[in-house]
């Protein structure tokens, strides 16, 4: 299946397609895309989006989408469980450095 995210890779956006991969589908195609086109992708061509504003797979409640991915797919393995921790870890991080 495709999966489809912001264009230009940052941490989330390059941990996320090593989840999906791993432990979702290891058959998995990525579009990195402009923002825009998004939704566009997503509609014409069946991909799931993720790591982009206001989808299913991206930021909310305060988590990242590699945890939001963890939770609806509820991968269990201990693993993936710490390594989300430090995802929340480096978020608090970065936002305490911004104020």
């Amino acid at each position: 299946m495709k999966r489809v995210t912001h264009e230009y890779v940052h941490v989330d956006r390059t941990a996320c397609p090593w989840l999906i991969r791993k432990f979702i589908d290891q058959k998995a195609e990525f579009i990195f895309a402009p923002t825009e086109k998004i939704e566009e992708i997503t509609r014409t061509q069946g991909a799931v989006p993720f790591d982009a504003p206001n989808v299913k797979l991206g930021h909310k409640d305060g988590k990242c989408s590699f945890e939001t991915i963890i939770e609806e797919y509820r991968l269990t393995d201990p693993v993936l469980h710490e390594l989300a921790k430090n995802c929340a870890f480096c978020r608090h991080k970065r936002q305490s450095l911004s104020t």
